[in-house]
C-alpha cells in the first residue's frame, strides 16, 4: 500500500424517508449525493451538508466520515449487487487502500484537516432498505467489505477529489479487516483468534463504542 491514496469522490446527505418496517416509516441519511464543488469544510462531527437521522447509533466524534474502497465495486457486482458510489452510505470513495491494508489509528492528511481511522462499519437494517436487498448485511459481514469510519483530529477544508497522505501509522495496531473479524466471530470462540482479539482490544485508537460491543459479544475480548 502506498502512503498516498486517492479520493475518487466525496458525498453528503441529509435525513430523508427511505422506507418502512413493521414499526413504521424509517428516516435515514444513508442516501448520499456527490459534492460538486472542489472543496468543503470538515468539522468535528460531520462534513458540511452531511448529517445523521439518529445520533444514538450513527455519527458522533468517532464517525465523522465514512470511507469505502472503490475496489469493492467489482466484487459486489460479481455477487449480484449493483452498488454505485453512495449506495452503502459512504462519504468518501477511496482508491488504493482496502480493509486488509488500513489500520485502526492511521492518521491521514486531507486538505488542511487531519483524520484518523477509528473503527469499521457494522451494517444495519437501513442498508437493506436503502439497497432493496435484505441479504446485503450478511454479505457485507461474510465478505468483510465493511469500509471504515474516521474521527476528525483537526477540522479543516478538504478536497472532494485528490490525494490523502499518511501521517502516522503504528504497525502493531490491527487492520480494519482484523477489527471487523474480531467482532463478527461472535460467541463462536473456536473460530476466533485470541491473539487477534487481544490486539484489537488493546488498540488505544479504537472507538469506545466498537470496543464496548466487542467485549459484550466475544468471550475472548473479556466480555
Amino acid at each position: 500500500m502506498s502512503n498516498v491514496v486517492r479520493v475518487v469522490e466525496t458525498l453528503v446527505g441529509r435525513p430523508t424517508p427511505i422506507g418502512a418496517t413493521s414499526a413504521g416509516p424509517v428516516t435515514s441519511a444513508i442516501v448520499k449525493v456527490p459534492v460538486t464543488g472542489p472543496s468543503l469544510e470538515l468539522g468535528e462531527i460531520n462534513l458540511v451538508g452531511d448529517d445523521q437521522a439518529d445520533r444514538t447509533v450513527h455519527g458522533g466524534p468517532d464517525k465523522s466520515v465514512y470511507c469505502y474502497p472503490s475496489e469493492h465495486a467489482a466484487a459486489w457486482r460479481a455477487d449480484g449487487f449493483d452498488l454505485p458510489p453512495g449506495s452503502v452510505g459512504e462519504n468518501v470513495v477511496l482508491e488504493g487502500i482496502v480493509e486488509h491494508e488500513a489500520r485502526v489509528g492511521d492518521v491521514w492528511r486531507w486538505g488542511s484537516a487531519l483524520v484518523q481511522i477509528s473503527q469499521p462499519r457494522a451494517p444495519c437494517f437501513k442498508l437493506a432498505l436503502r439497497t432493496g436487498r435484505k441479504e446485503i448485511a450478511a454479505h457485507m459481514i461474510a465478505s468483510g467489505r465493511s469500509g471504515w469510519y474516521l474521527r476528525t483530529i483537526e477540522p479543516g477544508t478538504v478536497e472532494t477529489a485528490g490525494a490523502w497522505e499518511l501521517v502516522e501509522r503504528r504497525d502493531g495496531w490491527p487492520t480494519v479487516a482484523d477489527t471487523f473479524a474480531a467482532m463478527f466471530t461472535g460467541r463462536r470462540a473456536e473460530a476466533a483468534d485470541a491473539g487477534l482479539v487481544a490486539r484489537v482490544v488493546a488498540c488505544a485508537a479504537l472507538a469506545p463504542e466498537w470496543l464496548g460491543y466487542l467485549t459484550s459479544r466475544n468471550p475472548l475480548a473479556g466480555g
